[in-house]
């Protein structure tokens, strides 16, 4: 199985349920499952069993505390922890497995045991914060995970890229202080959770560390291409990780009900067909792949088969479909003002 990309999945991920007409509802994933449990996409994926995170696995990133409040909601029908964030029966169990997911793709990866991994879980992370959630998030999935490949695993520096729509607030604050993660960030802005500017570069060790890109709404496939090949390309490049983790939002996609983005299939195919080559030159391939947002059901199922079908390395998009991406050009205001963000603790290009 270590040549064939790990999905983690898992039925309890459908069983999180906020309540009637939360847009993070189990319908999110549903469709994905249904897709890949066709016998082709059996035979195409490698699909591991994993544990839930423990209380101590959960403790690398989030107070004890945190952990007993989200603890007491099960077996409860109903309850919110936050304005935005309620949790079911099942939703205890649900995110410490999703927190399991994204630690076993990350063990994986790193022992070579599969090619690289997408964690597809809910509820979603990157919002969640070391005290308390935040934004649908109970835990910090893709934190949880770079702690313990820095703790235990014996990495020393991870690149953390989240593509969501949102800034991950959360992620930034887990690591804001330290050089062994390099977090970059393309969200809209200003928009929840009002976090995510470019002066936002990091304190102490960490000066330098936490790069932002934030960006006004309506930015299509060639924007996020330009800020991939010109900005987070050559810092990949300089940071040189020993892994890369995305935290995947399709709330980019031009239609999500959550945002005003204009990405597309195409889009999302291009962005990990980037970040797999990156892996591929730096890292041994070691990529490990978190869903967040994404609120439009049809292109959730369609860009999470796209993504898939990059990490396969199935070639189904021929490099001509991304030529206009590769060399795509013009103004970008919001990629100018982060480059030279960058510029101060790294050698950009332009």
């Amino acid at each position: 199985m270590k040549d064939k990309t790990a999905v983690l999945q898992h039925e309890a991920f459908l069983a999180h349920d906020p309540g009637p007409g939360h847009v993070e509802s189990p319908e999110r994933l549903a469709g994905v499952y249904r897709e890949l449990a066709r016998p082709e996409q059996r035979r195409r994926f490698h699909y591991p069993d994993f544990a839930p995170a423990s209380e101590e696995q959960l403790a690398l990133n989030h107070s004890r505390s945190h952990i007993a409040r989200v603890a007491a909601t099960a077996g409860s029908p109903f309850e919110c922890l936050d304005p935005d964030t309620c949790t079911s029966a099942r939703s205890y169990e649900a995110a410490c497995l999703a927190a399991g997911a994204a630690l076993k793709g990350v063990e994986l990866v790193t022992a070579g045991e599969a090619a690289n991994a997408f964690a597809l879980v809910r509820p979603p992370g990157h919002h969640a914060e070391h005290d308390h959630t935040r934004g649908f998030c109970l835990f910090n999935n893709i934190a949880v995970a770079a702690h313990h490949a820095l703790r235990n695993l014996g990495l020393e520096r991870i690149l953390i890229v989240d593509w969501d729509l949102h800034h991950g607030n959360g992620t930034q604050h887990a690591f804001y202080d330290s050089d062994r993660v390099l977090f970059f960030s393309t969200h809209q802005y200003p928009y929840f959770p009002g976090s995510g500017a470019w002066s936002e570069t990091g304190s102490g060790r960490g000066e330098g560390y936490s790069i932002n890109v934030p960006l006004p709404g309506g930015q299509d496939d060639a924007a996020y291409a330009r800020i991939f090949n010109e900005l987070l390309t050559p810092l990949a490049e300089q940071y040189r990780p020993e892994l890369i983790m995305v935290s995947v939002g399709f709330d980019t996609y031009g239609g999500d009900p959550l945002g005003t983005m204009m990405v597309s299939e195409l889009g999302f195919a291009y962005l990990t067909r980037v970040l797999r080559e990156l892996a591929a030159g730096l890292c041994g391939g070691r990529l490990v792949l978190v869903l967040e947002g994404g609120y439009d059901l049809t292109i959730m199922e369609r860009g999470v088969m796209a993504c898939l079908g990059e990490l396969a390395g199935d070639q189904a998009r021929a490099e001509a479909d991304f030529a206009g991406l590769r060399r795509a050009s013009g103004p970008l205001r919001a990629l100018e003002h982060a480059r030279e963000m960058a510029k101060k603790y790294w050698t950009i290009p332009g």
